[in-house]
């Protein structure tokens, strides 16, 4: 099925390349096209709105995509940006599924390409902006490692398998525990789209099954608020749950208590920068191909400021 669905894409986006242009206008000029994943999520929503802020203010149209989670729909709204001859796509993958499809018929157009969050492994991007994943789920791994006296039974809920920032922070979590042997991980399993309600789902399921977890760690916040709530319905007590992103309502619950800690992403910053490779790339300047941002752990201690101001 999934070489059907890329064959099927490839097909659609392929028919729009032959009206897309080689001539590239000056930033005022320009036109970006921004595909995001899914608005749903204020991780993705913070990018959108500081890469239309960026635009605003550098005088660049910046035509804006919604894939709601789905892959086939954010193939078919690319094929749209490419025939309307956009000088840049930014572009957050869907899914892993035919996620290099939208890179490479935009390379056909002769249209860069600036992937953000998650960069097709088999059809990259001209550059990658992200979080670099691995250090900052280390890094939260360490200090779940910590403040659990190296102790507990752990739950891992997984991102949408397959997709960058998935693999990442498996690895990065998996080298603290590394260091921490006399925490147990007991369950692992991996969401469909990030959503709070499949952390719930997920988190009672694993709680039925092992009662003596201790330890929650969801891949985003989102996961881990379901998984919090999970935990308060079931009454476990005592449990540490951490999340990743340090979206709003993630940094909320971490000043409220819910979850014990998450890594702040630089969003805003990565916006910015993402429109600013854009249109370098589309002037035929040179961008490095990988750009990797660090995260914060994001306490009760610190979170104040995040909520003020967010990086």
């Amino acid at each position: 099925m999934l070489r059907t669905l890329k064959t099927t894409a490839a097909g659609l986006l392929v028919a729009g390349v032959a009206m897309a242009g080689t001539v590239r206008a000056q930033a005022e000029d320009m036109t970006i096209g921004l595909a995001v994943a899914n608005l749903q999520a204020d991780f993705f929503n913070q990018i959108k709105q500081s890469v239309e802020k960026e635009g605003k203010e550098k005088g660049v149209t910046v035509v804006t995509v919604d894939a709601g989670g789905d892959s086939a729909t954010q193939v078919s709204q690319i094929q749209d940006l490419i025939t309307r001859n956009v000088d840049a796509l930014i572009y957050i993958p869907a899914g892993a599924t035919a996620a290099s499809v939208p890179v490479e018929a935009a390379k056909k157009a002769k249209i860069p390409v600036v992937a953000v969050d998650r960069n097709p492994p088999d059809a990259p991007a001209d550059t990658f902006i992200a979080t670099d994943s691995v250090a900052a789920a280390k890094t939260l791994g360490d200090w779940v490692c910590k403040q659990s006296g190296g102790k507990g039974k752990l739950a891992e809920i997984q991102g949408q398998i397959g997709t960058t920032p998935q693999i990442d922070r498996d690895k990065g979590f998996s080298e603290a525990m590394k260091d921490c042997p006399g925490i147990e991980e007991v369950a692992k399993q991996a969401s469909n789209q990030w959503m709070q309600d499949e952390g719930f789902n997920i988190a009672q399921a694993m709680i039925q099954r092992n009662p003596e977890i201790s330890i929650f760690w969801g891949q985003a916040d989102a996961l881990a608020l379901g998984a919090a709530q999970a935990a308060k319905v079931g009454n476990l007590g005592d449990v540490i749950v951490v999340g990743f992103d340090g979206d709003v309502a993630g940094l909320e619950a971490v000043k409220s208590g819910t979850l014990a800690a998450t890594m702040t992403q630089q969003t805003q910053l990565m916006g910015r920068l993402a429109l600013d490779s854009a249109i370098k790339l589309a002037k035929g300047e040179e961008v490095p191909a990988m750009q990797l941002q660090d995260a914060t752990l994001t306490t009760k201690d610190n979170v104040e400021p995040f909520l003020k101001d967010h990086p």
